[in-house]
């Protein structure tokens, strides 16, 4: 056994042990060391360097590490094999996808008025903000020798002549607080309750005087971020907001790579418990105690994520889901309990799904559509979810089709050699001076926060700045010079968007040729899955009225930059509208209304699933959009005029 020391920049040092020939990257995953690795560990990316600053280790040089940085100790992870006592320095930068957990400040209007609004649209819709979870007070006669019923059909008895149910049943952890909770408060208690259709569920019993919120918890498990909301269930108001990296990312950052690893020894028990015990539990964490909320009072949970993330989150087996004929375990499910899969809520907690549609379609694009209000509509809308998979609904009040196509991580900066997710540090939004190619950018942080890398906002300006100043042709290439463009010993051009005195890390922030045609793909895979699925339809682009564009990927997108590159259809910039983290919005609306969870699984059961690997035309689309806009201009006629 050889002892392996992970350093970091903050000072902190973790140790571990490990056996000869063990890779270093396997080892910090074991060790829960955080070091980014889109590719999953197949040494594609170059994104988990690390710095060897004492013993040796055998690692292969690769073409991600040039001969000057392998001289300064320069290592990829994933490539590096345990030969004896080693001591490596992970850069900030190697885990930046991993940020800080973020909890919301609800003081800031901006933090809650999209849920307000959501709630609002589902109510102009005609859909009740109602669900079935209440506090009714149960006064019982007290015990005597005379009557000396048991106290659980004393709370039942009295229940069913209140209420009238023909059936009221309560757990375990309910019948274990009766006897104290009962004597304390002269058998005068509140009940924490469900109805569902006659019957009752009693979910907590409390003293008479005590206060009592029931509470409900909304998240969305993203394939690079989870975000959460805990919510008064009663009136709908927001408690506490937190947003985290998935935990899940080390094992890949998109989901092929993550159902391999699923595929291993213990790889489902891994990545469960990097979704729930290291990102989801911690969340829930830090909005009680922020909020001063309990969190075995929260007794219900909706969660909206992609397929994948559902059956990874419920440690199902995931390889069918990318195996022909791509058959999941499920598309919709009631029978989660928070005790199944060790959340630290209620351990009763019901837990909702939002439904899945299709292997590649899941409950975030359903619970996002149900929030666009794009099904209550008559005009043609398209809505669009940009993430590590782009997925895709068109249709209005009369029908709906969705598809997905696998964009890659570059929209959330995987792929990319500066990318990241869009958390401090990231540029989000670019201009380039056309006369002297300076950039100038807006950084995510605090006021004077230095440039770290780039967000997927941030690439969308700076591809399409670099395109319209005419530094790049439409193939990516860079075609004029000056002192922030570069090229290397083999002819890859770069531009420098903050050099090393100018940024937050060691070394310049940079987008080459290669990012440049990683995003190129990552467009093309969009705009082709619209070209593809409306003609399918018979449709074509004009005949759209409304795009609801949705996704994490920055504060948000420059529509006109975004068309510029070919990512999204010429038409007028006014039908374009970016409404956020609709995946979140649509489980607060799920979780807060009995009707809004119905409506749910109504619009997955009717939604017209198109899998775009089976229509012979798509790959010829894909190849014609990877080009900056598209190998036909005629379908960007106000870029080609600039």
């Amino acid at each position: 056994m050889f002892k392996v020391t992970f350093k970091f920049e903050s000072g902190e040092d973790v140790t571990t042990f490990a056996q000869e020939g063990e890779n270093l990257l396997e080892v910090a995953r074991k060790t829960n060391v955080a070091i980014d690795a889109p590719c999953g560990g197949n040494a594609s990316c170059g994104k988990c360097k690390v710095k060897l600053v004492g013993g040796e280790i055998h690692s292969p040089k690769t073409r991600h590490i040039s001969e000057a940085e392998y001289a300064e100790g320069w290592r990829l992870a994933c490539v590096s094999k345990i030969t004896g006592d080693v001591a490596v320095e992970v850069p900030d930068i190697a885990s930046a996808y991993r940020s800080r957990m973020k909890v919301a400040d609800l003081s800031s209007k901006a933090e809650i008025e999209i849920f307000e609004k959501a709630k609002n649209d589902i109510e102009a819709a005609g859909i009740a903000l109602e669900n079935s979870m209440d506090v009714i007070t149960v006064k019982m006669d007290v015990p005597s020798l005379d009557d000396t019923m048991p106290d659980n059909e004393r709370l039942l008895r009295t229940i069913k002549k209140m209420t009238g149910a023909p059936k009221v049943r309560m757990t375990y952890q309910v019948l274990r607080k009766l006897a104290p909770v009962f004597r304390k408060s002269n058998f005068e208690v509140q009940c924490v309750i469900c109805r569902t259709g006659q019957d009752i569920f009693i979910y907590d019993v409390y003293a008479k005087d005590e206060k009592v919120v029931i509470g409900g918890l909304a998240v969305d498990i993203g394939t690079t971020t989870v975000s959460a909301l805990l919510i008064n269930m009663q009136t709908g108001e927001v408690i506490g907001k937190a947003s985290a990296g998935n935990g899940q990312i080390r094992y890949g950052a998109d989901v092929i790579n993550r159902i391999i690893e699923s595929m291993k020894p213990g790889g489902s028990d891994r990545l469960q418990k990097a979704v729930i015990e290291e990102t989801i539990n911690p969340m829930i964490e830090q909005m009680c105690r922020a909020s001063g909320f309990k969190p075995e009072h929260i007794y219900r949970m909706c969660v909206a994520g992609n397929t994948t993330m559902n059956h990874l989150l419920t440690g199902m087996e995931g390889d069918p889901i990318r195996m022909e004929p791509y058959i999941p375990t499920f598309y919709k499910t009631n029978s989660l309990f928070a005790s199944d899969i060790g959340l630290n809520v209620n351990r009763d907690a019901h837990i909702i799904v939002a439904p899945n549609i299709g292997s590649y379609v899941g409950g975030d694009i359903t619970a996002g559509v149900l929030v666009s209000m794009l099904w209550n509509r008559p005009e043609f809308s398209l809505f669009i979810d940009l993430g590590t998979n782009g997925e895709l609904v068109f249709g209005n009040s009369d029908f709906m089709m969705s598809c997905a196509c696998s964009a890659g991580p570059a929209f959330e900066g995987g792929d990319i050699s500066c990318g990241m997710r869009a958390t401090d540090g990231a540029i989000e939004a670019c201009t380039i001076d056309q006369e002297t190619m300076e950039p100038s950018y807006h950084v995510i942080g605090d006021e004077g926060q230095k440039p770290v890398g780039l967000c997927g906002s941030g690439i969308i300006d700076v591809i399409a700045e670099l395109f319209r100043t005419g530094i790049i042709n439409p193939k990516g290439k860079f075609i004029r010079e000056g002192k922030r463009i570069r090229h290397d010993k083999y002819g890859m051009g770069s531009y420098v968007l903050a050099f090393e005195e100018e940024a937050g890390t060691e070394k310049d922030v940079e987008i080459n040729e290669v990012d440049i045609d990683n995003f190129i793909r990552a467009k093309g895979a969009i705009f082709s899955a619209v070209r593809t699925m409306l003609a399918s339809l018979d449709f074509d682009v004009e005949m759209i009225d409304d795009v609801y564009v949705a996704g994490g990927i920055g504060s948000g997108i420059n529509m006109e930059n975004a068309v510029r590159i070919g990512m999204f259809p010429d038409i007028p910039r006014e039908k374009f509208h970016y409404i956020g983290n609709s995946s979140l919005s649509g489980a607060y609306a799920m979780l807060y209304s009995g009707e809004a969870e119905r409506k749910c699984y109504s619009l997955a059961a009717n939604m017209t699933y198109l899998e775009l690997s089976a229509v012979p035309t798509y790959m010829d689309e894909f190849v014609a959009c990877c080009f900056i806009p598209h190998t036909d201009t005629s379908l960007f006629p106000s870029c080609v005029q600039e």
